[in-house]
């Protein structure tokens, strides 16, 4: 199937996405249609995010629903609001002529009563987050017991935003006879087994790799203490003119502070993350998506969802644990056919992280000094000239006669006081400004830093570090510590100047996984000056989570989440 007509697909879809300009088919797509229109089986497809995978599954459901019943026939869960808004618009414009097939959004973040009263509609389709279905079916307003098809998009996204239960639970209230669809980036131990347990010898389709890297995205990488990151930061936006970009990065509290920073230097920026309303977050995403705002600040959970085509650059500013996350992160500009880059900065003692994503995901990544400032006014005169050439729209009528008469000046005379006009003010911020000193990857080629880092880490706790990590391994009872790939490391919203102790952030662990009848294995506890970090055995995550929401420290309220 080269193109959409070649299908068995009816003539009121087909008009339907001809309307959208759709004529060749994306190849989840090819593989996807034909199989679902002709088969039983389940079905596990894998497939980057941005291939088209809405339309591979929906065009062929929608041929097949009855519109005479006004049952629930299709159900799609999806992570994030987002996703399921998305979703739910392109359903209805494939279904355009086909005016008796109903579809309605269940979502958290908006008024439950009013998605109820909407499913008076009887729609036969129901898009839906795993949350508000759940708490959809405990009011019993949602009943699957007529489903045909399940399709679960992005699983891998909804197990690791913890939704596994959920889906369980989800899954269980619809009849064994339907047919599940997995959608999916990538096929880890948690997708494996949700689809052992829910999915009957499943048909599987795979485009490209699960760690599939795209052509063309240049990678770039710049090496930079911790102290200078911003300062770096700043070079690199002020050094690529003209930018859309999304910035990187681990925490909330991180994410807010790099936004409040670009806003104060008077950038067009603005953070995405967890502890922003959904109000807010609309606002957020509905100025990025106008380009009213040109750079997003994010977290990676708070960034699932957001689907933008025409990112120009994506910047790291933390490094992810995940080498498979810094392919999706990085995946997100380069769409629709154009070029991206990704930038990533570079703490000197990352040397082993940066050599693993490079060994996993076989990226080339080159690495490039931080811009100068006679690099960025080189650059931005560049700039200027790009939109010049590029921008023809007529956003007013001039009156020619309002320009002073110009004879006395050539064209270059005049192409340099423009060019002075508009880029004094950064000139006079570098003009005086020392470049950032180019430093180089730990040799010893592992997380622990070069002397100067491992020194400021002894100042931060008050000890050597030597005794630290013995301490940290007797710490429950002489056990040794759990390799890292067993733990996951948490950010914590209390510091030192909140008067916390190591001894402190033990007993805040235990107080929490006190439930369970093994004591879980604690790793390393940093005490820093505003923040926290510490490590436990993955398993207890979710017991953290929860039961630090129940707890204060000298009467301010605790948060943790995991420092991705």
């Amino acid at each position: 199937m080269n193109l959409f007509t070649e299908s068995n697909l009816s003539a009121e879809v087909l008009q339907a996405i001809g309307d959208l300009g759709f004529v060749e088919p994306t190849e989840i797509q090819k593989q996807t249609i034909p199989f679902i229109s002709t088969d039983t089986r389940d079905l596990i497809a894998l497939a980057a995010t941005g291939t088209g995978k809405t339309a591979a599954f929906s065009l062929p459901i929608l041929d097949m629903i009855d519109d005479s019943s006004r049952k629930i026939q299709l159900l799609v869960l999806c992570p994030t609001r987002e996703l399921c808004l998305q979703i739910t618009k392109d359903i209805k414009n494939y279904t355009k002529y086909l005016k008796n097939i109903k579809t309605t959004a269940v979502y958290g973040g908006s008024s439950i009563m009013d998605q109820i009263r909407s499913l008076r509609d009887k729609p036969q389709i129901i898009v839906g987050t795993p949350g508000r279905v759940i708490d959809m079916i405990g009011r019993k307003a949602l009943d699957f017991s007529e489903v045909q098809w399940v399709v679960l998009d992005e699983a891998d996204e909804m197990l690791s935003m913890g939704f596994k239960d959920d889906l369980e639970t989800i899954l269980s209230e619809t009849p064994e006879t339907k047919q599940t669809f997995l959608f999916s980036a990538t096929m880890n131990k948690d997708v494996e087994r949700i689809s052992k347990n829910y999915l009957t010898n499943p048909h599987r389709i795979s485009v490209g790799s699960i760690n599939a890297v795209k052509k063309n995205i240049k990678h770039e990488y710049y090496v930079v203490g911790y102290r200078q990151k911003k300062e770096a930061l700043k070079r690199l936006i002020d050094a690529n003119p003209n930018q859309y970009s999304i910035i990187f990065c681990r925490t909330r509290m991180e994410t807010q502070e790099i936004a409040d920073f670009l806003m104060q230097n008077g950038y067009a920026a603005d953070a995405l993350h967890g502890d922003l309303s959904q109000a807010q977050r609309d606002t957020v995403m509905k100025k990025f998506r106008l380009k009213n705002i040109d750079i997003l600040v994010a977290t990676d959970v708070a960034a699932r969802g957001l689907d933008v085509d025409s990112l120009t650059h994506v910047i790291h500013f933390s490094l992810p644990d995940d080498p498979e996350v810094f392919v999706h992160r990085s995946g997100r500009t380069g769409r629709a056919g154009r070029d991206g880059i990704s930038m990533a900065l570079i703490k000197p003692e990352e040397s082993r992280k940066l050599k693993q994503i490079k060994s996993d995901t076989k990226i080339e990544m080159v690495e490039k000094n931080i811009p100068t400032g006679d690099d960025i006014i080189k650059a931005q005169v560049g700039g200027v000239f790009e939109k010049l050439l590029t921008e023809h729209e007529d956003f007013f009528q001039f009156d020619n006669s309002l320009i002073p008469d110009l004879s006395n000046f050539t064209k270059e005379e005049l192409v340099h006081q423009l060019l002075q006009f508009q880029l004094k003010d950064l000139a006079t911020y570098y003009r005086d400004r020392n470049d950032i000193q180019q430093q180089e990857l730990n040799s010893r080629g592992d997380d622990r830093g070069s002397r100067r880092e491992r020194g400021r880490e002894r100042e931060r706790n008050g000890e050597p570090r030597e005794r630290r990590e013995r301490n940290d391994r007797n710490d429950r009872g002489g056990k040794p510590r759990r390799k890292n790939e067993d733990m996951v490391r948490f950010f914590f919203n209390l510091g030192k100047r909140d008067q916390l102790k190591k001894v402190d952030m033990l007993d805040i662990i235990n107080k929490a996984t006190s439930k369970s009848k093994k004591r879980a294995d604690i790793g390393n506890i940093e005490i820093l000056d505003k923040f926290s970090f510490f490590e436990i055995e993955k398993s207890y995550k979710n017991e953290v989570l929860d039961g630090l929401t129940t707890m204060k420290f000298r009467g301010k309220e605790m948060r943790a989440e995991v420092a991705n």
